[in-house]
């Protein structure tokens, strides 16, 4: 079976050996759904030392068994996606410096593929995990155009679904501005990275309080709420560096877990997830990750 065209995904090797191991004897598990979570404080932050026993997974409101969970630094598929409009041309440099610290703080063993947008797409770098290939081609000195943010998104995960060879998948986007130049739309790209099991990071590069920029924030906030991820709106240029290392930082520190639906039937209906956290000493808990599938 296609691992890409699933929603679903068919159990991989290593998760059915993972399973397996921690269950102390063989089970055949025949669908799992994985999550990629990110547990906050109160404060807002990371909480990486919990064990399996402080989640809750939830699917239609009914509690679901975990079968697998990790918390390692699991290698990842990422996507760089960065707005190339005209607006975003005295912002390129400190953008494209930013991208590269994103990198070399990620894991070494990542993959990371650069696509650049305006009122085009473009695939400048597919996946490779050499450094010194995306410090070469990262830079681009024709920005130009509108901005066609739905279209990136959907053109980045189609490429990473289909050519991504690592565990976990997700897409880190950066721009200045509202999209204007889209076929696709917001909804339809929520819908594929729920799909592809991708989760969407964003950095909006906004300015000032007016009803464009406040529409801007609520697009990318509900785009990486919908696929589990974060959206982050730095208040000057020289944060934006700071802001994706501490996002690298976050994506290395994710929890993986999978759960076996009680529900088999691949009926096409939406399955709504919720997961919970709770621990002792540890309140306020707030767990990330995406908020639903189609059983397909």
């Amino acid at each position: 079976m296609n691992r890409v065209a699933a929603p679903v995904a068919l159990v991989v090797a290593s998760a059915v050996a993972l399973a397996a191991q921690q269950a102390g004897t063989f089970r055949a598990v025949t669908r799992l759904v994985l999550l990629q979570a990110t547990v906050v404080d109160g404060r807002g932050a990371a909480v990486t030392d919990l064990d399996r026993t402080a989640f809750t997974v939830y699917e239609n409101r009914k509690r679901q068994p975990i079968e697998v969970f990790r918390r390692e630094d699991v290698p990842v598929s990422i996507g760089l996606l960065i707005d190339n409009s005209g607006s975003m041309r005295t912002l390129r440099p400190k953008v494209e410096a930013a991208a590269l610290a994103f990198a070399r703080a990620s894991n070494p063993m990542d993959e990371l593929c650069v696509v650049n947008f305006a009122d085009k797409v473009d695939l400048d770098v597919p996946f490779t995990s050499d450094l010194t290939v995306l410090e070469r081609r990262i830079a681009r000195v024709d920005s130009i155009g509108g901005t066609a943010l739905w279209d990136a998104l959907d053109t980045a995960q189609s490429y990473v679904g289909d050519h991504a060879t690592r565990p976990r998948k997700a897409l880190l986007v950066i721009t200045d501005g509202n999209d204007n130049a889209s076929v696709a739309r917001l909804t339809s790209v929520v819908r594929q990275a729920q799909h592809r099991e991708i989760v969407v990071h964003a950095v909006g590069l906004f300015g000032g309080d007016t009803a464009k920029t406040v529409h801007g924030r609520r697009d990318l906030e509900q785009l990486t709420r919908d696929t589990g991820g974060n959206a982050y709106f730095p208040v000057a240029t020289d944060q934006i560096g700071t802001v994706v290392v501490d996002l690298a930082r976050q994506i290395r520190n994710q929890y993986v877990i999978a759960y076996a639906p009680l529900n088999t039937a691949l009926d096409g209906t939406y399955r709504a997830i919720q997961v919970t956290a709770a621990s002792p000493g540890k309140d306020h808990l707030e767990v990330r990750t995406r908020r639903g599938y189609l059983a397909n």
